[in-house]
């Protein structure tokens, strides 16, 4: 398991480079959702659970960030890992 805290992120830019940098993308990581779903689907392997910190914080402060990273993960559980977990904390 890992956990992310997300408490402090503000903009979606900020998400995407701590989710670069904690779980581990390529350097060339293009910092949208499209590049997201690349990474998790075939360029990292990301851990079967994944916690993330100071949720609530998030969706208020980022909410289209918070809510494209959920449909991303639920997309990814139901396409290519039903073992997937990702905890909203």
């Amino acid at each position: 398991m890992i956990t992310i805290d997300v408490s402090e992120v503000t903009d979606e830019r900020t998400l995407h480079a701590l989710l670069k940098r904690e779980l581990d993308f390529p350097d060339f990581y293009g910092m949208n959702w499209d590049a997201f779903w690349d990474s998790i689907t075939g360029l990292v392997s990301i851990p079967t659970q994944v916690r993330f910190l100071g949720w609530d914080q998030l969706a208020a402060d980022v909410p289209r960030g918070a809510a494209m990273l959920r449909r991303a993960l639920d997309d990814y559980q139901a396409t290519y890992r039903p073992e997937f977990f990702a905890q909203y904390a």
